[in-house]
């Protein structure tokens, strides 16, 4: 007991012990973090400024694009800088606030992908009813129900997980701080702790995906309806990339955070929570934005007006000169 009272820190695993391998992955990290930086600021960007970006779907998609952002800079940024400073130690403090941060965004990037599809099912399905059903009040009323909750499930985890002792080790044998490495490390009993994660990613994680299913296939029924051509080939196109995505990032976080972790390789679910904490980030502004036609005649409209206004001042200055 004596090591969990003064154990202050933590050490993260890293991918490889080796120092050419070490640089490979930070930088393998940094070109998808700065892609996916990129390409949501660019949504963010492109859905504030063109007013006829300012609908339900293209809010939600910008609020998609920061939480992606936020959530992506809480791993890997000290990812890569651990990779290429060989030092993996991170503080308690630091250990706790990632913790938080990383379910608290899984938690409302799940919520968020929920409301899109809902948000989808209602254009789709009920074309006359949508100003109604998704007018900006709830839209906003969805938004700040989905970060409160979140900020009372992320805090209630990370409490209960933080109130254990920790007296196995302080090694966590993952790139960032999660609950099934540290529940790993704790010298009390964790089968009550591990029930309750369980129990509520199934509950959470299983009735969104269960609803976004089921929005799809009401969604499919009626697309099949259409004639065959652009429209029903739109629908497809923005649909199957989605629960790809979705399905993706709930299987791999089912697996890594629901699997009993006294049957957990280091390598395998290091691995796996890329797929949960990187892919969706990395993914979602290309399925929501950049292969929308809205999203690039907006961006194709900013760089026109942009390369006008340098053209302008370009000129000015060689009159002024």
């Amino acid at each position: 007991m004596l090591n969990s009272t003064i154990m202050m820190g933590f050490l993260l695993t890293g991918f490889s012990d080796v120092w050419e391998l070490r640089v490979l992955h930070a930088i393998t990290f940094f070109l998808m973090y700065t892609v996916t930086l990129m390409g949501n600021i660019l949504i963010v960007t492109v859905t504030t400024l063109d007013r006829s970006l300012h609908t339900p779907m293209y809010f939600f998609l910008r609020n998609l694009s920061i939480l992606d952002a936020c959530y992506i800079s809480v791993t890997v940024p000290n990812s890569c800088i651990n990779s290429l400073l060989d030092s993996n130690t991170i503080s308690k403090a630091g250990c706790v606030a990632q913790v938080f941060l990383v379910v608290f965004f899984v938690y409302v990037e799940l919520l968020f992908l929920t409301i899109m599809a809902h948000d989808r099912h209602v254009a789709v399905c009920q074309p006359l009813h949508y100003p109604v059903i998704m007018n900006p009040q709830i839209c906003i009323q969805m938004t700040l129900a989905s970060i409160l909750s979140g900020l009372i499930y992320a805090g209630v985890h990370t409490g209960n997980t933080f109130r254990l002792p920790f007296c196995q080790s302080n090694v966590i044998h993952q790139f960032f701080c999660d609950i099934p490495s540290l529940l790993k490390l704790s010298c009390s009993d964790t089968f009550s702790k591990e029930m309750v994660t369980i129990a509520s990613g199934l509950g959470i994680g299983g009735g969104c995906f269960i609803f976004i299913i089921r929005s799809y296939i009401h969604i499919f029924s009626t697309v099949l309806k259409f004639p065959s051509g652009a429209d029903r080939k739109k629908a497809f196109s923005t649909c199957v990339p989605h629960i790809l995505v979705v399905s993706v990032f709930l299987s791999s976080g089912f697996y890594v955070y629901l699997r009993p972790s006294e049957n957990s390789s280091t390598i395998h679910d290091m691995v796996l929570s890329v797929f949960y904490s990187i892919i969706p980030p990395l993914f979602n502004p290309v399925i929501y934005g950049l292969r929308n036609e809205q999203i690039k005649y907006a961006i194709n409209k900013m760089k026109r007006m942009f390369i006008q206004e340098m053209y302008r001042k370009l000129l000015r200055l060689t009159l002024n000169y």
